[in-house]
C-alpha cells in the first residue's frame, strides 16, 4: 500500500472539506428554494450563502495549481474579495427588507427617527460623537457600506493589470493593502452602526448571527492570511524543495486552510440563514403568537 506525501493528504484532506461545504451550503439552498415566499430578502440570503462554496472551490484550485503564478493567486483572491463586497451589499439590502425601508428613497420611518447614533474613534475625526437618524445618516451608513463594493472591484482590476505589466512592486502592495483594509473597515463599521440602530426591530430575524457569518468569513481569511506572512519572515514556514519557494508553500497553507474552516461556516449559515421563518407553519404560527401578544 503506498503511502501518501504531506501534499497528497492535504489535497485528499482539503478535498473532503470541499465535498462537505457544498453539502451543506446545497442542503441549505434546497430548503430556500422549496420555501420560497419572499423572493426580495430570499435572494439576498442566497447570494449570502454561496460565499462558503464559492470561497471553498476558489481556494480548492488554487490549492491544485499550487505552482501558479502571482498573477494567477491574484485573481482568484481577487475572485474572493469581489464577491465578499457584493455579499455585504446584499446584506445591507436584507437589514433593508427587513425594515420595510427603500434602500433608494432611504425614508426613514417616523417611529424611528430622531434615534441616536454613537460613533467611536477614529470615525470621532471626521464625525461628531452623537448623531441622529434621519433621512441623511440613513443615506451616509449606505454610502459607507457600499463604497467598498466600488473600490474592491476597481483596486482587483488594477492590481491584476500591473501584476501582468512587472509593475507590481512591494509599495503599491502596501498601498492597496492599506485602501482596501480602509475601504472594508469602513464598510463594516457602517453595518455595526446600522445593526445597533435597528437592534430592536431587527432582532427576530437574528442579524448578529448572519453579519457574523460574514465578518468571520472576512476576517478568518484576513488576519490568517497575516499570521502566515509573519511566520515566513520569522523562517518558521520554509520550503524545503528547489522547485517551490516559500511564497507557493504560504499560498498552499491559506487554501487548505480556507477550505477546511467554509466547512464550519456554511455549518453555522445553517442556523444562521435558516430557511425555516419562511416555512408555511412557522409563518401561521408566528402571526398567532403576534396576536396574542397584542
Amino acid at each position: 500500500m503506498a503511502i501518501l506525501n504531506p501534499g497528497q493528504l492535504t489535497l485528499m484532506a482539503s478535498t473532503v472539506c470541499v465535498m462537505f461545504t457544498m453539502h451543506y451550503s446545497t442542503q441549505l439552498l434546497t430548503e430556500h428554494m422549496f420555501s420560497w415566499k419572499k423572493p426580495k430578502e430570499q435572494k439576498a440570503i442566497v447570494i449570502i450563502i454561496l460565499m462558503a462554496p464559492l470561497y471553498a472551490i476558489d481556494s480548492y484550485v488554487g490549492l491544485i495549481d499550487f505552482q501558479g503564478s502571482k498573477a494567477f493567486f491574484m485573481f482568484l483572491e481577487s475572485v474572493k474579495e469581489c464577491y465578499e463586497a457584493l455579499v455585504i451589499a446584499k446584506f445591507l439590502a436584507l437589514l433593508y427588507s427587513y425594515l420595510n425601508i427603500s434602500i433608494s428613497k432611504n425614508i426613514v420611518p417616523d417611529e424611528i427617527k430622531g434615534r441616536e447614533i454613537h460613533h467611536s474613534f477614529p470615525m470621532t475625526l471626521f464625525q461628531p460623537r452623537t448623531a441622529h437618524l434621519n433621512h441623511h445618516t440613513l443615506k451616509l451608513l449606505k454610502y459607507w457600506t457600499w463604497q467598498f463594493v466600488v473600490i474592491r472591484p476597481v483596486c482587483s482590476i488594477l492590481m491584476i493589470t500591473l501584476q501582468l505589466l512587472g509593475l507590481y512592486s512591494s509599495w503599491i502592495s502596501w498601498t492597496f493593502t492599506i485602501i482596501l483594509n480602509i475601504s472594508v473597515s469602513l464598510a463594516l463599521y457602517s453595518l455595526v452602526l446600522f445593526y445597533h440602530v435597528f437592534a430592536k426591530e431587527l432582532e427576530p430575524h437574528r442579524p448578529l448571527a448572519k453579519f457574523l457569518c460574514i465578518k468571520g468569513i472576512v476576517f478568518f481569511c484576513f488576519w490568517q492570511g497575516i499570521v502566515l506572512d509573519i511566520l515566513v519572515a520569522l523562517g518558521i514556514i520554509k520550503s524545503h524543495h528547489v522547485w517551490l519557494d516559500v511564497e507557493h508553500i504560504e499560498e498552499a497553507l491559506q487554501n487548505a486552510l480556507v477550505c477546511v474552516e467554509m466547512v464550519f461556516f456554511a455549518m453555522f449559515q445553517k442556523y444562521a440563514y435558516s430557511a425555516k421563518p419562511y416555512r408555511d407553519g412557522y409563518v401561521n404560527s408566528s402571526a398567532v403568537s403576534d396576536k396574542k401578544k397584542e
